[in-house]
């Protein structure tokens, strides 16, 4: 594979990566062995689609040393996603109501009905990638193939509602705020994505799965995820 790392100042380095599978897969790594106190120095780690802000404590290491740990973790990564999703030890579930203004049409563009659209959506984990956009938006990675086919809207709204569960591409994401928007909307639901008032204002951070869950089956009941707990360290919710 083909990397390079970055000096981002004085305290960080900044590694391009060939692709977010790559990054994912790395930041999955990275994870698990800042867990186990094995990157001593290591602080908060911000992926994107193709990089990986690593900030670190010069007082305990330097650039050098660092990309020297992470020699052993950059020459063996997987490709696949799913060997990412391997290390996201924390799974959110997310409950939906299927009720977006775009569902039916998405469905017929697909070649799917309703009700399979749904069962995709709900079939399998995604990986949060990455935020951006506006605090407590994150980009869901993972889904099944059918929804890489899904084109971003011609015209974006003006307006999408706070708790929009929406579709474009390879990513879902749930909209935190009522904000413009241009994403494909499938359904809502009722989890709030961002608050100040909570130790850890994201209710998702990158490196965590995402399970969604549909309201309307037999015996569904609204089942809110814990906030989070605070991180002194770990992944920042902004974009690289």
């Amino acid at each position: 594979m083909r990397w390079r790392a970055l000096p981002a100042g004085d305290q960080a380095l900044l590694l391009e990566l060939e692709d977010l599978p790559q990054t994912l897969a790395l930041l999955a790594r990275l994870q698990a062995a800042q867990a186990q106190g094995l990157l001593p120095g290591l602080g908060e780690m911000v992926p994107a689609a193709r990089t990986l802000l690593l900030e670190f404590d010069p007082h305990q290491c330097t650039a050098a040393q660092l990309l020297a740990s992470l020699q052993p973790l950059l020459q063996t990564l997987p490709q696949p996603l799913q060997g990412a999703q391997e290390g996201a030890a924390r799974c959110v579930p997310i409950p939906v109501r299927y009720d977006g203004e775009d569902l039916d049409a998405l469905a017929e563009l697909l070649g799917l009905s309703r009700r399979e659209l749904i069962e995709r959506h709900t079939g399998c984990d995604y990986l949060a990638a990455f935020a951006g956009f506006a605090p407590g938006f994150v980009y869901l990675a993972g889904g099944h193939d059918c929804f890489a086919q899904v084109p971003r809207r011609a015209t974006p709204r003006t307006r999408v509602p706070a708790g929009a569960v929406a579709l474009a591409g390879h990513f879902s994401a749930i909209y935190p705020k009522a904000s413009p928007g241009g994403w494909q909307l499938i359904g809502s639901t009722p989890c709030v994505m961002w608050d100040l008032q909570r130790p850890e204002p994201a209710l998702i951070q990158p490196g965590w799965r995402v399970r969604f869950h549909d309201l309307e089956r037999p015996g569904a009941s609204i089942s809110l995820p814990p906030a989070p707990p605070a991180q002194p360290n770990g992944v920042s919710g902004r974009t690289a």
